[in-house]
């Protein structure tokens, strides 16, 4: 005798067993010489599991037919080959429904009957060419009547009136089961979706329903490609109608359009980009904008134009805009026309553009509008710039001129032009030879540069002062010097400091930037970049302000805040160390310690000034910040 082991059955039903498995725990149960109670009570759970078995047959099938369906959807929301998608539906359902054949017949009203439209499975020719007449064969019975119609064996089946080319064509491909429904459109038909067997079969009514699904979805794939081709045809007819009223208006189009496009523009804040790509979108061509200096602004040109621009002379562009300044209107000079760019008697740059063909005086005057939009842009453009420079200037002076405060004000002036004072940023303070003209073009580039990242600039007591985000003082003071002599014609030195990340160390990281640039000019180095931290004690000693305290807390700060916070003797241990001239087994003997005591403060030193803290150079600077710290009475710990 042996256990019952329901497990068994979850088992077969976890790896999807055949159903003739399911007997093989019953039987051996037999053998085994089992109770007839418990074999009957086996029995049931096999029955039950069988049952569980056919469900999850059943779910999976629908998940399988629901997928199909989806898939159908989809064709249908990508349409652009409706053979293409009848194809697949078709598929689907000799796939789902198991048939070895399924087809799609179309009715044809100028002959009243039904024909072959799409086949899957099919191998007789003669039966894919077939054609049902209006109430013959289960098709004709379908397409006529709207009905779904099956039969297990149509051959034998009374029901349908048979004929010979029918009869003929169903014995060519070998079908005995055939199952038809409609494809509606509202309430016509307009056509019969098939699934057929070769041998005899009764099908479901599920599989009736499912069949009916795809059809409908067949049905939606020939309607919207006739909505499709209908659609293509209209817009093809307004296409040539348009093309047809465009001949006829294109001045006055263009005229218009430009008109209101640059009218908009102005409004919603566009800039000379936006009006030399409006300009050339109406006229065609290619179109240069100047500033006053003969600097590009911006350049555009038409899809159709070849290439790039003409080269020309800067004597006859700027003989062709004092033309046209004289005139108060464009000039044409060869195949280009010239519109200077003015406002009253400043002169602000010029339009340089190449039509496609020449300008009539309608597209002359668009051409010159857009040259006094120009004109306003830059205008508008050079007002705010100087207002928010301004702006951003005066916030800039509040934070290194004077005692800060209130940092909750200036953090809330910052964050409305765009700045976080509580993020890193590097101090640099930049000094050159720039006078007159050029120092007002220093200022109005340093301004550009700061506002371009997020940063402000000003200028104080002979310096170009800029805060900038960023933790990298030494490649940020490099890339100022750099950027601002290439801007200027003529070197400039940076110093600078940092990273800070609150307002009020800003003053202080700015004297010691300061103080790097005055360092640099006293070594010969004018018109390079460096950062205090670079330079060491030899900034503090050249330094014109002499900042003990930010040299202090650049070289030994961490360590001072580290003993501060933790109640350590970080500071006393560098001290010892020094002193001892390297000596672990020495230092340890001043402070009284275990040297593996003093190797633990070392490495704590190292992961907080780095692992270069012992480098000659480096420790120089350690050295002179210890002796500074002693000798400063309050400030030593």
């Amino acid at each position: 005798m042996i256990m019952l082991n329901p497990l068994e059955y979850l088992n077969l039903l976890a790896r999807e067993a055949a159903p003739v498995e399911f007997e093989r725990p019953l039987l051996a149960a037999r053998q085994s010489g089992t109770a007839a109670e418990d074999l009957a009570e086996l029995e049931e759970i096999k029955l039950a599991a069988l049952r569980v078995r056919a469900l999850l047959a059943r779910r999976r099938r629908r998940e399988e037919e629901l997928s199909a369906l989806y898939d159908t959807a989809g064709d249908l929301a990508g349409l652009r080959d409706l053979d293409a998608v009848l194809r697949a539906i078709v598929h689907r359902a000799r796939t789902l429904l198991g048939a070895d054949v399924s087809y799609l017949t179309l009715n044809d009203p100028a002959r009243g009957d039904t024909y072959m439209r799409i086949t899957d499975g099919s191998v007789a020719a003669s039966f894919q060419t077939l054609r049902l007449p209006a109430g013959d064969g289960l098709g004709g019975l379908v397409a006529v009547s709207g009905t779904p119609y099956s039969s297990a064996d149509y051959g034998q089946d009374p029901r349908f009136r048979h004929t010979k080319d029918i009869d003929s064509g169903v014995r060519d491909e070998g079908l005995v089961a055939i199952l038809g429904v409609p494809l509606r459109l509202g309430s016509s038909v307009i056509g019969v979706l098939f699934a057929a067997d070769r041998t005899e079969r009764a099908f479901a009514r599920e599989e009736v329903a499912l069949l009916g699904s795809l059809a409908a979805h067949a049905a939606i794939a020939i309607d919207t490609a006739r909505l499709l081709t209908e659609t293509q045809a209209a817009l093809a007819e307004l296409s040539a109608a348009n093309t047809v009223i465009q001949a006829h208006s294109a001045s006055v189009e263009r005229a218009a359009a430009a008109h209101d496009r640059m009218t908009a523009l102005v409004l919603r804040g566009g800039g000379v980009e936006d009006v030399a790509a409006d300009l050339v979108d109406v006229l065609g061509g290619a179109l240069l904008v100047l500033d006053a200096t003969g600097r590009q602004l911006a350049v555009a040109k038409s899809a159709a134009w070849p290439g790039g621009l003409p080269d020309l002379d800067p004597a006859d562009v700027a003989e062709a805009v004092a033309a046209s300044r004289g005139a108060g209107r464009s000039v044409q000079r060869g195949d280009a026309y010239v519109a200077a760019v003015v406002a009253g008697a400043d002169n602000l740059g010029a339009l340089l553009f190449h039509p496609a063909q020449p300008l009539e005086g309608a597209d002359q005057r668009i051409l010159e509008r857009a040259a006094q939009i120009t004109a306003l842009l830059l205008l508008f453009r050079r007002t705010v710039a100087e207002a928010e420079g301004q702006v951003r200037g005066e916030l800039l002076d509040d934070l290194i001129g004077r005692p800060v405060r209130d940092e909750q004000a200036l953090r809330s002036r910052a964050r409305r032009l765009g700045v976080d004072l509580d993020a890193p940023h590097v101090v640099v303070a930049a000094a050159g030879q720039a006078e007159g003209g050029l120092r007002q073009r220093a200022v109005s580039w340093a301004r550009t540069f700061a506002a371009a990242r997020g940063g402000l600039a000003v200028a104080k007591d002979g310096r170009l002062v800029l805060i900038l985000p960023g933790a990298d003082p030494a490649g940020t003071a490099r890339t100022v010097a750099k950027e601002l002599a290439r801007a200027l014609g003529q070197p400039v030195t940076a110093g600078a400091a940092g990273p800070v990340s609150a307002p009020a160390a800003i003053g202080a990281c700015y004297r010691s930037a300061d103080s790097c640039t005055t360092a640099l000019i006293a070594l010969g180095r004018a018109g390079e970049g460096a950062s205090n931290t670079e330079l060491g004690y030899v900034g503090l000693l050249l330094g014109d302000r002499r900042d003990v305290p930010a040299f202090l807390a650049a070289t030994i700060g961490p360590v001072l805040d580290y003993d501060a916070r933790r109640g350590t003797a970080l500071v006393k241990t560098l001290e010892a160390y020094f002193g001892a001239g390297g000596s672990l087994s020495k230092a340890a003997e001043v402070l009284h310690v275990h040297v593996n005591t003093v190797t633990q403060r070392l490495d704590r030193i190292a992961s907080l000034l780095g692992p270069d803290w012992q480098t000659p150079a480096q420790a120089l600077d350690l050295q002179l910040a210890l002796r500074l710290h002693r000798l400063s009475g309050p400030l030593a710990s």
